[in-house]
């Protein structure tokens, strides 16, 4: 599941990604990643799913922020 938490209003935009106990985030602006506490399996498939969405995430993040 992807989110976004008002508390990061202050910092770019960034997804939050949590599976079960296990979570990850990702910058979207250079597609980096801050941390991942996901398998290397289940991160390859969320990176991918996030460089399809990312330019509606960033719309989201922004619409979310505004």
């Amino acid at each position: 599941m992807f989110r976004f938490y008002s508390g990061d209003r202050g910092e770019p935009p960034h997804v939050h990604v949590r599976r079960d106990r296990n979570t990850a985030k990702i910058w979207l602006q250079d597609m980096s990643v801050e941390y991942s506490y996901l398998s290397g399996k289940e991160m390859k498939r969320v990176m991918r799913i996030v460089e399809r969405e990312r330019l509606k995430m960033m719309r989201q993040w922004n619409d979310f922020f505004r």
